[in-house]
């Protein structure tokens, strides 16, 4: 190990690193990593998609049954007691627009 600043040598990393063909290698090492993780983690990402798929259908099928009876009680017996029914009609109101320009 140098004193002076410069840069410390470990033993067994010499001059490959440094040569061309070195640097060469290790790119093409480094670029086959990067597209070896990245496959595994769309792999691992569509597991994930596809277990979260299926437990969410076996949730919404095992509680199906469930949800029928509270949309029976529902319309048994509505929040409050009182169910308020009406109609609603909505005019166009030309009429008033006209009426307000003038």
């Amino acid at each position: 190990m140098s004193i002076d600043g410069g840069r410390p040598e470990l033993p067994g990393a010499g001059a490959p690193g440094r040569s061309l063909l070195g640097r060469v290698l290790a790119f093409a090492a480094g670029a086959v990593l990067l597209v070896l993780v990245f496959t595994l983690s769309v792999f691992l990402f569509a597991i994930l998609v596809a277990g979260g798929l299926l437990v969410w259908g076996y949730l919404w099928w095992q509680t199906r049954e469930l949800r029928r009876q509270l949309r029976k009680q529902m319309r048994e017996r509505p929040p409050g007691g009182r169910v308020i029914e009406g109609e609603a009609v909505r005019e166009d109101g030309s009429d008033d627009k006209d009426e307000r320009r003038s």
